[in-house]
């Protein structure tokens, strides 16, 4: 079995399509969401609408959980988040922010015979870091029951095997945070034969037209800065 799991997709609709495109291309069985659908871009309804129009599996984002709250449950108060959190809580369609509500905090599956465990943060807290070679991320993957731990986040995508159970961070869709203004996914094939091989794909997208649609709309400037160049 063929899966794409993206996550952390950020209102960027121009970054959506342009992976879901790139994902056809790529024959997936199906495509996994962990989270983040909102929050920093400019067209949440848009894409919360694909997702939903493609039936995408999808799990709630530290970002849309604090989204639906309308407060910093899950979130720093920074000042961008300031600007943010509420401008998506105006933007968002109440139709929209039920959908984020009801989305699962997680979600396992059995392949092939291989538990995997989807999250957005951690097993343990929906906005908690898991860096590739954090003490938190060895400490929980020598802990935890599934054979793959498959998780987003961070905006930062990787890859690591620990004894016998694997680490995934597919990365970010609609925010990069690679030093590139590129989205990355991850593409998960499963079979009895092979077990389970993962694979990281960065794709470039249009994101001059996400710079424009913040610049017109008057976002904050380190902001925009951040769509631009793929760093915080």
């Amino acid at each position: 079995m063929k899966i794409a799991v993206i996550s952390d997709i950020h209102a960027n609709i121009y970054a959506l399509i342009n992976i879901l495109e790139n994902i056809d291309d790529e024959k997936v069985d199906t495509i996994i969401c962990l989270g983040d659908l909102v929050g920093y871009g400019p067209h949440p309804n848009e894409v919360i609408s694909m997702i939903r129009r493609r039936h995408i599996l999808c799990i709630k984002g530290n970002y849309d959980s604090s989204v639906v709250d309308n407060k910093y449950s899950y979130i720093r108060e920074t000042p961008i988040n300031a600007f943010s959190l509420p401008w998506t809580v105006n933007e968002l369609r109440e139709e929209n922010r039920i959908f984020l509500e009801n989305s699962p905090l997680k979600l396992t599956l059995n392949i092939e015979g291989k538990n995997i465990l989807f999250v957005h943060g951690s097993p343990n807290a929906i906005n908690e870091y898991l860096l590739e070679d954090g003490d938190n991320t060895n400490e929980i993957m020598n802990t935890i029951t599934e054979d793959v731990l498959v998780c987003a986040h961070t905006h930062i995508p990787g890859i690591k095997e620990f004894g016998d159970k694997l680490y995934v961070n597919c990365g970010s869709i609609g925010k990069p945070k690679i030093g590139r203004p590129n989205s990355t996914y991850c593409i998960l094939d499963i079979t009895k034969e092979s077990g389970i091989k993962a694979q990281i794909k960065e794709v470039p997208y249009a994101y001059k037209r996400t710079v424009k649609d913040v610049t017109m709309l008057n976002f904050p400037n380190e902001l925009i800065h951040s769509f631009e160049t793929g760093v915080e």
